[in-house]
């Protein structure tokens, strides 16, 4: 079931692939962006993953931080040193996805497919230029599997909610870093 605007964010204490615990209450008090992701082959995803860490400190001088979810198993991940440089972010590995079901992740093969058809060729030309990795799934990833994004507040309180519509539907940057500085999940108009 999908999650909605101001319902408090599904509670988890678990192990990052740094070995770190990570627990959702320890965020309380400051404003978290949540990333659930695919598998740690997708151009589509380690772009975006890419793009964000890159305004890590920004964000965090404003107060945020931030979690990454990606379906693959910790294994998986660890063999990238693309994704053992996002630490200090924590990356939490969900191969049974039980926190992609508690954030009502769904998975839509006709999304998959239709973002593949048009825009994988240009993705996987970006990301091979951004140096992040493009690799075939592992086993038990899936080709279904449709990101999502979430700003939670200092509450633990969702404010925006983003099941994405596509494989590069993402919330837009200026967005995450309004919420950041302001916490509103709206920008203002341009004048």
């Amino acid at each position: 079931m999908k999650l909605s605007i101001a319902q408090t964010a599904p509670d988890f204490t678990l192990i990052d692939i740094f070995n770190r615990e990570i627990k959702l209450e320890s965020y309380r008090r400051k404003r978290l962006f949540i990333g659930f992701f695919r598998h740690a082959g997708c151009p589509f995803c380690n772009l975006r993953v890419h793009a964000l860490t890159k305004v890590h400190k920004e964000l965090q001088e404003k107060g945020m931080e931030m979690i990454f979810f990606f379906e693959s198993k910790k294994e998986v991940m660890l063999r990238s040193m693309f994704h053992k440089e996002v630490s200090p972010i924590p990356l939490i590995a969900d191969p049974e996805k039980k926190m992609y079901a508690a954030y009502g992740l769904e998975e839509s093969r006709s999304i998959a497919i239709k973002s593949h058809l048009s825009t994988f060729v240009q993705t996987a030309f970006k990301a091979s230029r951004a140096g992040v990795p493009i690799h075939l799934m592992a086993s038990g990833e899936s080709f279904n599997t449709i990101p999502a994004e979430f700003l939670i507040d200092y509450d633990l309180s969702i404010k925006k909610v983003h099941y994405a519509q596509g494989l590069n539907d993402r919330l837009s940057m200026d967005l995450v870093k309004h919420f950041a500085e302001v916490g509103e999940t709206e920008l203002p108009p341009i004048s």
